[in-house]
């Protein structure tokens, strides 16, 4: 039997909109599936790691995520605030970072970070847990003429260098504590993980 009658039109319309109906439907179902791999806000609260694009920082600027609940600062260190680390030393508590409970080994230098320009820090302090404020203008007139940068606790004054070291006779008696992370790429970081080559990419 001939197809007299049958409107070519009106089925080439129903089958564009079946098709944009169907892949609309297959959306709808990708994308719910393709959010439950993402960790929720609540793995990330429980210990999830973080990425960092450091490509989007600023020389001297510090930015701020969260892992584990915990304030995580990252900051992009002048070449003028590296150099300012070994000025002040013999002012330090524990200029070595020899408390090793708060730094992984990689750590554990004077820059205490694994790129001397970006500094990886829990940004709490260890006295009593308040979070300090950054400050970091050499010779800042509120901080003293010597001041090489760094972090300044308004609860009870303790100080803290350009890596997270406490200066002597303070409140606080340990270095800032410095989270396990690694490199993922050259401008990318993973907070809350590290591997066996210290972090390296």
């Amino acid at each position: 039997m001939a197809n007299q009658g049958v409107n070519r039109g009106r089925r080439r319309f129903l089958v564009a909109a079946t098709s944009v109906v169907g892949g609309a439907g297959v959306a709808a179902v990708a994308a719910p599936m393709l959010a439950s791999l993402q960790p929720s806000a609540r793995a990330q609260a429980a210990g999830a790691p973080v990425e960092v694009a450091l490509g989007e920082i600023e020389p001297g600027q510090r930015i701020s995520v969260e892992w584990r609940g915990q304030p995580i600062w990252v900051v992009r260190r002048t070449d003028e605030m590296i150099e300012g680390l070994s000025r002040i030393t013999d002012r330090l508590r524990d200029p070595n970072s020899e408390v090793e409970e708060q730094q992984p080994p990689y750590a554990q230098n004077e820059h205490r970070s694994i790129d001397p320009e970006f500094l990886v820090v829990i940004g709490i302090c260890t006295h009593l847990g308040c979070s300090p404020s950054y400050r970091p203008e050499i010779g800042d007139p509120e901080m003293g003429a010597a001041w090489q940068g760094g972090w300044l606790c308004g609860c009870h004054g303790s100080r803290f260098d350009m890596a997270g070291r406490v200066y002597s006779n303070m409140p606080a008696a340990t270095n800032l504590v410095i989270p396990p992370y690694k490199y993922l790429t050259d401008d990318v970081i993973l907070v809350g993980e590290d591997d066996e080559e210290g972090g390296t990419v």
